[in-house]
C-alpha cells in the first residue's frame, strides 16, 4: 500500500486558512450527554491528563511547554475569553478545537481549517521494528519534528503518552505516539516520516502499532486530520479508521494591549489565578 504524505494533526502550518468555515462544531441539545471526543482537550484535562492542566476560571490548557492545547467551555463568554487572554498573554497564542463560538471581534485568528475526527475499532498488530521512545530520545524527536513538520512538538510532548519510533543505520526516520487522553480513549498523533524513506509504509505501520497499544489496554484509537489531507485520511481508512464527526481547528492571537481580568469574579476553582492542577 502506498503512503501518503504525513498527515498534520494539528492546526498551524497544516493547510491554508480558512477563514469562512463554519464556527459550530455541531448542535447539541440541552439533554444530550456530552461525548468526551466532542471536546477532546477539556475531557483529557479534567480526566487522564489533568496532572497536565493549567487553569483560570473554567479556561484550562496544557503546560506551555507540553502542547500548545486549550480547552473552553460549550459556552464561552467574554468573562471566559478574557481568563484565555491571561492564561497566553497579550500577543499570546491560542490553539482551539471543538469551538462553537467565534472569538472576540478584536482577536488575530492567524489560522482555521476543517478538520475531520476518525475512530478505530478495528485490531492492529505490533511492529517488530519499533521502538519505546522516551526523554532521552527528545533531541532526536524534535530534530525529525523540524525535517518534516508534522505539528507541534515540544520539549515534554513525549510525556503525554507511548511514542514508538523506526529507526535506520542508528538514525530515527520514523515516529508516531499519543497525544490527548480523554477518558476512555486516546488520540494517536506526531505522525511523521523523513522525506528518504516516505513510500515505504512506515507510518502505517507505526499508527497501527501505537492503535494495538492502546486497544490492548483496553482503550479505544482515534486522531484528527485536515479535511484536505484526503490522502492521507484514506490510508487511516484503510487500517480502520472512520469517521466519527467533522471539526474546525483554530489559532488566534491575543491582542497585544489586553489587559488581564479582575480577580474578584469567582468562577469556581482557580478564578481570578493560575492554577496548576495535580502535580
Amino acid at each position: 500500500m502506498p503512503e501518503a504524505t504525513p498527515l498534520r494533526t494539528n492546526p498551524p502550518g497544516a493547510g491554508t486558512a480558512n477563514h469562512s468555515a463554519s464556527w459550530a462544531t455541531g448542535p447539541r441539545t440541552g439533554a444530550e450527554r456530552p461525548h468526551p471526543l466532542d471536546n477532546p482537550v477539556r475531557a483529557a484535562l479534567t480526566g487522564p491528563h489533568a496532572h497536565f492542566a493549567e487553569r483560570r476560571g473554567r479556561i484550562l490548557r496544557y503546560r506551555p511547554d507540553v502542547t500548545p492545547w486549550l480547552a473552553l467551555p460549550d459556552d464561552p463568554d467574554a468573562q471566559d475569553w478574557a481568563d484565555v487572554a491571561a492564561l497566553a498573554g497579550p500577543g499570546g497564542s491560542v490553539t482551539l478545537t471543538a469551538f462553537r463560538e467565534p472569538p472576540p471581534a478584536e482577536w488575530e485568528v492567524v489560522f482555521q481549517a476543517e478538520g475531520v475526527q476518525l475512530v478505530s475499532e478495528a485490531d492492529t498488530a505490533p511492529d517488530p521494528e519499533t521502538v519505546v521512545l522516551g526523554p532521552a530520545d527528545v533531541p532526536e524527536m524534535l530534530d525529525l519534528v523540524e525535517r518534516t513538520r508534522p505539528g507541534p512538538f515540544l520539549p515534554r510532548t513525549v510525556e503525554l503518552g507511548t511514542y514508538l519510533g523506526i529507526r535506520r543505520a542508528g538514525i530515527l526516520v520514523a515516529m508516531a505516539g499519543e497525544r490527548l487522553h480523554p477518558p476512555g480513549w486516546t488520540e494517536i498523533s506526531g505522525v511523521c516520516t523523513d522525506g528518504s524513506v516516505r513510500g515505504q509504509g512506515l507510518a502505517t505501520r507505526l499508527v497501527g502499532a501505537v492503535a494495538h497499544g492502546i486497544r490492548e489496554r483496553g482503550e479505544t484509537p482515534f486522531l484528527h486530520a485536515a479535511a484536505s489531507n484526503t490522502s492521507a485520511i484514506r490510508l487511516y481508512e484503510s487500517i480502520g479508521f472512520t469517521l466519527r464527526r467533522r471539526t474546525s481547528f483554530l489559532s488566534v492571537t491575543v491582542p497585544a494591549d489586553s489587559e488581564p481580568p479582575a480577580d474578584a469574579e469567582t468562577r469556581g476553582p482557580g478564578a481570578g489565578s493560575l492554577e496548576h492542577v495535580g502535580r
